[in-house]
């Protein structure tokens, strides 16, 4: 649609009439092009401008000024309590490498990706904290380790003592001497999903997928009051994305601003009756 234009010649207003095309556009079923495909295509666009601002000293991005198009369609939420994951984790210890994977994911609220790339090196036993600067991939029949998905990804969070101790175990369990670069889970996707499947039904539990281990891990830290700030931190997201994703499990305080501010009025007026 801009065609062989240079980024610097194109305006929020070229930005605009592409939009009210693609907007237009029918998709292969003969239906308009889901909100959730033109939200990602208006995404990679500014991501363009974004890069030519940084690197090529471009004045503004057009795409972001004009506003994004579409949105992201909201996908089901599950997870699980601490008491349905007990009751998974208590089935599958009998396959040690999986419990292990598992207790992980559950328990630190990293991805998929981010626990396949895990090594011992990144384990600091000492201090009880585990770095994440990497994610496994398998592309094309071959292993590939990556930068993680967002610059928020990479962190170092802090893991409870219960935890060093069984990812030491899991390091002993080898029959091998593991190296500090190795995997330490040379797993994949689909045999943590048939493992998920399988777990759940013996356990009596909900079938979840693996990701919602991650959404387990987040619920369990918002119901026990901490804030999306310091739980996106942990997890690799923004404070805002953590609100936005999980508002529902937020307790609501409206009522308690209520009182607060009824109470500090009092105080206010009650120093000015004493007032002579």
């Amino acid at each position: 649609y801009l065609g062989k234009r240079k980024l610097s010649e194109i305006t929020t207003k070229d930005i605009v009439d592409w939009q009210n095309t693609v907007m237009k556009l029918p998709g292969t079923n003969g239906k308009s092009l889901s909100p959730t495909y033109m939200k990602t295509i208006h995404a990679e666009l500014s991501a363009l401008f974004n890069h030519a601002i940084r690197f090529y000293d471009l004045g503004v991005n057009p795409a972001s000024r004009a506003g994004t198009i579409g949105m992201e369609e909201s996908k089901e939420m599950k997870f699980w309590t601490k008491e349905e994951y007990m009751k998974f984790a208590d089935v599958m210890m009998d396959r040690p490498i999986l419990y292990y994977a598992f207790e992980v994911l559950y328990w630190t609220g990293i991805r998929e990706g981010e626990l396949f790339a895990l090594t011992p090196e990144d384990f600091d036993f000492e201090k009880k904290t585990l770095r994440i600067n990497k994610s496994y991939q398998r592309l094309k029949g071959k292993d590939v380790i990556t930068c993680p998905k967002t610059p928020n990804s990479v962190r170092t969070i802090a893991i409870p003592d219960f935890l060093c101790e069984e990812i030491k175990e899991c390091l002993n369990y080898y029959y091998y001497d593991i190296r500090p670069t190795d995997r330490i889970f040379p797993l994949s996707k689909h045999i943590l999903c048939r493992a998920m499947e399988s777990g759940s039904k013996e356990a009596g539990v909900q079938r979840i997928r693996v990701h919602d281990l991650r959404h387990s891990h987040v619920s369990l830290l918002i119901n026990n009051g901490f804030s999306a700030l310091e739980i996106g931190k942990r997890v690799g997201h923004s404070g805002e994305k953590i609100t936005y994703r999980y508002a529902h499990l937020f307790k609501n305080k409206q009522k308690e601003m209520a009182e607060f501010l009824e109470k500090e009025r009092g105080e206010i007026e009650g120093g000015q009756n004493n007032v002579t």
